[in-house]
């Protein structure tokens, strides 16, 4: 089994240390080479991390040479900036989420990508999401009719230095959690139509950020929806994605840890008013590692064995709908968190 070199560039996205302590489970697959970070600050809070333990700091430049792929992992405002030096090089990348740059920006990078047949696999973790890929799998087979909306809700009750941490973006909670559940939206229904957002601020614990925000995207039957909150108490317990279509209702909440999934369908019962639905098994593969099936994908990609279905169309469609949300991809300002 070939081996592919790969490489970190980059420590300062919230998800890079789960990633490389992923890549370092599977020795059969990967060749870790080391890791990159030009920035001082973060080799002094995250360089002694157990992910990155034993391993080698190097030039950037010097890492992507070295590598056949780079997992990107900077600072959310330098993502696509970072992987257009990998993909000019020729390297395949797994790159965070979301993307950044301006979406001409980004859609240089994906068409360079494209032209040179390089993987772009982004991060987005709700793909791998057991009940996610469940539903996923029901929508296709026609289980649930024809699907006429989506409830998708991602919040948490986040603490002071985060919620500054979320100043950096336009659009706050929305740019980086209602992404997640976008990316879903788009796979599932494609672009909207028209799209409509109430960005708004609540203030709490002083903080001037865009907290408490909502999404409604509209098709030509459908409407889909979706809230994220950085001041919701137990927030996280209440994530929820919910697909509604004509033969029947699938409700995944919460989203995980633990995943809980059930399903109501039209035969069920004959009484409108009565609540009968049956649970889900779902084996949550993702318990003893959220990103193992993503890397493991990541390599079959690279090797060709399997073809990533979040084409490179789908990325820059999620990412154009992300901009029209929030009012454009802006950067406020660029706090560490």
């Amino acid at each position: 089994m070939k081996k592919i070199r790969i490489g970190q560039i980059g420590l300062g996205h919230n998800h890079g240390e789960a990633k490389m302590i992923g890549i370092r489970k599977f020795p059969e697959l990967f060749e870790v080479v080391g890791y990159s970070e030009k920035d001082e600050e973060w080799i002094k809070k995250r360089g002694n991390c157990k992910g990155y333990e034993g391993l080698k700091r190097y030039d950037e430049d010097e890492l992507i040479d070295m590598c056949d792929a780079l997992l990107i992992e900077t600072d959310i405002w330098e993502l696509t900036e970072t992987a257009m030096k990998c993909v000019k090089k020729g390297k395949h990348i797994h790159m965070d989420k979301p993307a950044s740059g301006t979406i001409e920006e980004y859609k240089e990078l994906l068409d360079k990508a494209k032209e040179k047949n390089l993987v772009v696999q982004l991060g987005y973790m709700y793909r791998y999401n057991p009940a996610i890929v469940k539903c996923v799998e029901m929508i296709k087979n026609g289980e649930l009719g024809e699907i006429y909306g989506i409830n998708a809700e991602m919040s948490v009750y986040h603490g002071e230095a985060y919620k500054k941490w979320l100043r950096n973006f336009r659009g706050g909670t929305m740019f980086i959690l209602g992404s997640n559940l976008l990316d879903l939206i788009v796979y599932i229904m494609g672009k909207p139509n028209k799209v409509t957002s109430f960005i708004k601020r609540t203030g709490l614990d002083g903080i001037d950020v865009d907290d408490n925000n909502f999404a409604v995207l509209e098709y030509d039957k459908a409407i889909c929806k979706i809230n994220t909150s950085s001041v919701e108490v137990n927030g996280y317990g209440r994530r929820q994605f919910v697909v509604s279509g004509s033969k029947g209702t699938a409700c995944i909440m919460p989203i995980e840890n633990p995943c809980k999934m059930w399903v109501a369908t039209k035969d069920m019962t004959n009484n409108i008013y009565s609540d009968v639905k049956r649970e889900i098994e779902i084996d949550d593969n993702t318990k003893d590692g959220r990103y193992d099936d993503v890397l493991r994908d990541f390599y079959d990609y690279v090797c060709g064995k399997k073809v990533n279905p979040y084409t490179y169309e789908h990325d820059y469609a999620v990412q154009e709908t992300l901009a029209r949300i929030t009012d454009g991809i802006v950067f406020n300002s660029k706090i560490k968190i």
